[in-house]
């Protein structure tokens, strides 16, 4: 089991997809620039709709991560990054 979110190799791509398409990018944003309790809600809510999709677990694992706090802090800062042309 990884110990941190920089072991989970589909929440590193999900990152660097967010930096090279710009409508991902946007989406990322918009989800983590929501109050804490609302982004939270927002992702439970979004992973028990990709659970009983049956969604790659890979996908649901990246897209999980976004609850902590911490992490989605420092993703905001790397989007953030890539909308002014800083790279990964």
């Amino acid at each position: 089991m990884p110990r941190s979110v920089a072991e989970i190799d589909s929440f590193i791509t999900m990152l660097r997809v967010a930096c090279e398409d710009q409508k991902i990018n946007s989406q990322l944003e918009r989800i983590l620039s929501m109050p804490d309790p609302n982004r939270k809600s927002f992702i439970h809510t979004w992973v028990s709709d990709l659970l009983i999709a049956k969604a790659p677990k890979d996908f649901i694992a990246a897209i999980a991560c976004l609850a902590d706090d911490q992490v989605a802090e420092k993703a905001y800062e790397v989007i953030f990054k890539c909308r002014r042309g800083d790279r990964l």
